[in-house]
């Protein structure tokens, strides 16, 4: 589990939205097609990585609690 992990994404989603903007069929919706395929990827993308990143430097440090020691005394 490494930084490492977001740029080899960032590349693999890179060389895909460039398939796609490649492989785009012609027509009239050429464009709408393209967008829509770029915006998806990129999207995901940025979802994955925000979430892999959170979980690789959580910005609070989880606590211990007692929670189950005062649970059996209930």
């Amino acid at each position: 589990m490494s930084g490492w992990n977001v740029v080899w994404g960032a590349l693999v989603t890179g060389g895909l939205c460039a398939g796609s903007y490649f492989g785009a069929p012609r027509g009239e919706n050429q464009t709408v097609i393209r967008t829509s395929l770029i915006m998806t990827l990129v999207c995901c993308y940025l979802m994955w990585a925000i979430t892999y990143l959170a979980q690789l430097h959580p910005i609070i440090n989880p606590k211990k609690s007692d929670f189950a020691r005062n649970a059996d005394t209930l």
